[in-house]
């Protein structure tokens, strides 16, 4: 995990408004993978959503010093709409009475696709700006998480 120390000053309002969306992204990822973790009675399972959450924290970290630097601290809770989305999961557990883990990998897969989208947009936005070089670094990151969880769904589902 790469992390940036130095200050990015004099980002955009267009750019701090995408670093705003990344960190809710990466808040409701976090909390998304913490769930996943408990759903799931795989040792393997846990092991990486609780290394993804970590990890997505920590991208969090890096979004939200960015943003301090440029216009003071911001409280990220995450969405409303992941929020729900959360529940849901956790209800359609409850309801069949077993850990589904393909049908808990395939709503963490739809999640990554989410992020991963929201990151390639913002890295075409940011082309040319000092904060691109940290975006592509989270990238890459959130890539190669999204394509773990792809491939354990995908062999889920065989």
């Amino acid at each position: 995990m790469s992390v940036h120390n130095s200050a990015i000053v004099g980002l955009s309002d267009g750019t701090l408004t995408k670093l705003r969306e990344l960190r809710r992204l990466c808040v409701d990822s976090s909390k998304g993978f913490e769930e996943c973790a408990e759903l799931t009675d795989s040792a393997g399972l846990k092991s990486l959503f609780i290394a993804i959450a970590d990890e997505r924290r920590g991208l969090d970290a890096e979004l939200e010093r960015q943003i301090e630097w440029n216009e003071g601290h911001e409280e990220e809770d995450g969405s409303y709409l992941a929020a729900m989305h959360r529940a849901w999961i956790k209800v359609r557990d409850a309801m069949s009475g077993k850990h589904d883990d393909a049908y808990i990998l395939s709503e963490a897969e739809r999640g990554e696709d989410a992020i991963k989208e929201a990151y390639e947009d913002a890295l075409k936005e940011t082309t040319g700006s000092p904060i691109h070089s940290l975006l592509a670094d989270q990238y890459l990151q959130v890539k190669d998480a999204h394509d773990r969880v792809r491939d354990l769904r995908d062999a889920a589902k065989a």
